[in-house]
């Protein structure tokens, strides 16, 4: 039995008429601004290659965590769809996903999907087993024809930026690529040094040679260590990078001696270390980071509080980033001090904050916020970019550290036509926020009008310097 595709015009949405008035007038004015993606995970050489996507599994279910994710907690196995095995037979993993599309009902994958299929592809009924197979080729035939590709669909939807995130490791020459091409389209690198500074990242020690082969410097010791950082970060810089990206286990900093770092960095360097002299060296590195920041102006994010990996059966078969990294209890008031201490009244800095642990929102992150001229919040993250988590974030930081101390919204994703659909989401359900603040009577409609062009976009591209 097929079912009918509806996206609701007032999807997210006040229930209150009136209030949903006020919301549907704020959304018409930001619903098509153009997309700022200052943070996630895309490739870079699709839009370097401009080459087609294959077909429907490999475009949205092999990048999506959200998907396979919920897929493998219900049985169904990561090789089936495809994930890990290039030999499974795509149309076979889609069904599989297909038959199981009950699973994501409330989700926000659900809504993001459905805005995929609906608006990108012109589906009008309802993905099912029934209908897997008329998804798949539709799917699968669009993504041949030239308006499909990469930089096209990049055009399509507004997207003004994206910024990905690479290794220190990374050569950038699929960025390389898209700035000699000549296309328009503006796809930037981010610095993510967690390879060469997480001594407990695999082939940590081997990660340093090969930092040392790419820069010249000794990365065995401790001053040409940080040598060889600071040339990677000018060397991304010159390649469009306005931030670095930190995804550390936790928000713990430190600000040891030059002469107890370069002992620390001796241990870590040799494999011969504890788990609490891993977990201060990369407290250490957080606020070399810093250092490095005020001097060359990249913006900082920081993103911890996953543990990574968790099942570790799945990461010895498969290895990182498949779906089993799981929120984490994370301080920041205790944790950030020591940096704050050095540079937390440091104009030149600027520290985004994000977090896994929504009871920190008022109690920690929006004070912190609301007093360090260093500190910004980044938006509901990872597990908590659904509605609710945006509603719960807006409610918990705003009282303390308003409107003005968050950077507006990034959607951090691998699957690149969910980039449109969570910023639609974004947009509505801050339009939704600032409309019952209207009907409220606590800010005028003109400020909320303002509001919602400066959440949707202005905070984003200033925050990140864009």
């Amino acid at each position: 039995m097929t079912r009918p595709l509806i996206l609701h015009p007032d999807r997210l949405l006040p229930a209150d008429p009136g209030t949903r008035d006020i919301a549907r007038e704020l959304y018409r004015a930001v619903q098509g601004v153009p997309i700022i993606s200052p943070h996630g995970h895309t490739d870079p050489a699709w839009f370097a290659g401009n080459a087609p996507f294959g077909n429907a599994a490999e475009l949205l279910l092999h990048p999506d965590h959200y998907v396979f994710r919920m897929l493998y907690s219900q049985g169904v196995p990561l090789a089936a769809l495809g994930i890990g095995n290039p030999d499974a037979d795509p149309r076979e993993s889609w069904r599989l996903f297909a038959a199981r599309y009950h699973l994501f009902r409330g989700t926000p994958s659900r809504m993001w999907l459905d805005w995929v299929f609906a608006e990108v592809f012109g589906l009008d009924q309802l993905l099912s087993a029934d209908t897997a197979d008329r998804y798949f080729d539709t799917i699968t035939a669009a993504l041949a024809t030239d308006a499909f590709r990469p930089r096209a669909l990049f055009e399509r939807y507004n997207i003004e930026v994206i910024a990905t995130t690479e290794s220190p490791l990374d050569s950038l020459e699929h960025h390389a690529a898209i700035r000699s091409s000549g296309w328009q389209g503006r796809v930037i690198t981010a610095y993510r040094p967690d390879p060469v500074v997480d001594p407990e990242f695999e082939g940590f020690r081997d990660n340093l040679a090969l930092l040392s082969d790419l820069t010249g410097e000794d990365c065995l010791s401790w001053t040409g260590y940080l040598a060889a950082h600071r040339q990677r970060r000018a060397f991304f810089a010159a390649h469009g990078a306005t931030s670095t990206d930190h995804g550390h286990p936790t928000a713990q900093t430190a600000d040891l001696s030059p002469a107890h770092a370069a002992a620390l960095f001796a241990k870590v360097s040799s494999g011969a270390f504890t788990p609490a002299e891993a977990e201060l060296f990369r407290a250490q590195m957080l606020t070399e980071m810093a250092a490095m920041s005020v001097e060359d102006g990249l913006v900082m994010q920081l993103h911890p509080g996953s543990f990574r990996n968790h099942n570790a059966q799945l990461f010895a078969a498969l290895g990182r980033d498949k779906g089993a990294d799981i929120p984490t209890r994370t301080d920041y008031v205790h944790a950030l001090k020591p940096l704050l201490d050095r540079f937390g009244n440091e104009a030149r800095l600027s520290l985004i904050l994000f977090t896994l642990d929504e009871s920190v929102y008022a109690r920690e992150l929006a004070p912190l916020a609301g007093h360090y001229p260093c500190l910004r919040l980044g938006p509901a993250w990872w597990f908590h970019d659904s509605p609710e988590g945006m509603r719960r974030f807006r409610e918990m930081t705003t009282e303390t550290a308003g409107f003005y101390n968050t950077v507006g919204f990034n959607d951090d994703t691998r699957a690149f036509l969910s980039i449109p659909a969570r910023h639609d989401v974004a947009r509505r359900v801050d339009c939704s926020f600032l409309a019952r603040l209207v009907a409220e009577h606590r800010i005028q409609d003109w400020e909320a009008a303002e509001l919602a062009q400066d959440l949707s976009y202005n905070l984003a591209k200033r925050a990140h310097k864009l």
